[in-house]
């Protein structure tokens, strides 16, 4: 039996290292890597049978689903996203779910989803709850803020200025007029003083740019920062769920007004310390403590939710890959 990890395809713009991060999560429970197996190919994968751990979102690439038969899937933290479940699901779909349930899924919506198809499916939360093997002693904390991907559905300059086209497309739709939107709604609820002095990360960087390797030196590098952090502020759940795990006090900003997204955080947005934000107003709410702004004084704990999650998970994946 081999081993296999998910690696990803880029979009033709940017790729999203938080892919790399829920793979990394996958790593650390198998004894080694025989093979690196494309998310949206694995239909097409033909050798020796290969156990491989199911966990992310899936599938851009609608067309080449189902897996190989000479994969042996392990169903936990999968994510299937409303827009590809019509195509996912279809009389093949089914069968191939079936024929591996019970499903672990990330989300409460992927499990209602499967549910409501006769398929045997769970929640589970995601696997990168289980990322604590990154964990540092708080001696070693350097007390650096991050502010990683705040509001990254905002309209932002290299979305909107990519190519000529994509230029003049938005000015028509008036979408390159709204770029201060995102400063001035993070201005309501963070400081000054956090805003010139936290270190902004960028978890979706250019693509055709980095090697598969490189993309998982950056995710792993991301992990070691994140672990000795004094705060994390982020809109992606790839870099709040590790947090969580490394228990690093992290605020989720949530401003998303699509399904396609929301529909992701079904039983995960729970887990948080969380910022929900009117995208069209900038008004906001915390479910937390929050007097005046964000600053430099601001201590939050994290609501310590997930440790059944991840503990579960760790069970379940260690018995489906003995």
């Amino acid at each position: 039996m081999k081993y296999g990890l998910l690696k990803y395809d880029e979009n033709k713009r940017f790729f999203n290292v938080g892919d790399n991060i829920q793979s990394l999560a996958a790593k650390q429970f198998l004894p080694k890597v025989d093979i690196f197996l494309n998310r949206e190919r694995l239909a097409d994968y033909k050798g020796e049978k290969t156990k491989l751990i199911m966990n992310g979102w899936f599938t851009h690439n609608i067309h080449n689903w189902v897996p190989s038969d000479d994969i042996s899937p392990v169903f936990v933290s999968f994510h299937m996203n409303n827009t590809a479940a019509p195509s996912m699901l279809s009389d093949k779909g089914i069968a191939y779910l079936k024929k591996h349930e019970p499903i672990g899924c990330r989300d409460q919506f992927t499990a209602d989803t499967l549910i409501a198809k006769g398929i045997d499916a769970y929640f589970t939360g995601c696997l990168t709850l289980t990322l604590d093997s990154y964990k540092v002693d708080d001696s070693l904390r350097d007390y650096k803020v991050y502010i990683v991907d705040p509001l990254y559905s905002y309209p932002r300059p290299e979305k909107i200025f990519y190519n000529v086209k994509a230029t003049i497309r938005n000015i028509l739709n008036g979408t390159a007029f709204q770029l201060s939107k995102k400063k001035k709604h993070l201005k309501n609820f963070i400081s000054e003083d956090i805003l010139n002095s936290a270190e902004f990360i960028n978890q979706e960087p250019p693509s055709n740019t980095y090697t598969d390797d490189e993309k998982f030196e950056m995710a792993e590098t991301l992990l070691k920062k994140y672990a000795k952090a004094k705060l994390v502020i982020t809109s992606r759940i790839h870099c709040a769920l590790p947090c969580l795990a490394l228990g690093t006090p992290v605020i989720f900003v949530n401003g998303f007004d699509s399904f396609v997204d929301s529909c992701r955080f079904d039983g995960i947005l729970e887990l948080f310390n969380r910022i929900d934000i009117n995208s069209k107003t900038g008004e906001f709410s915390s479910n937390f403590d929050l007097n005046g702004k964000i600053d430099s004084n601001t201590n939050v704990k994290n609501l310590e939710k997930h440790h059944d999650l991840a503990n579960a998970l760790k069970e379940k994946v260690k018995s489906h890959l003995k």
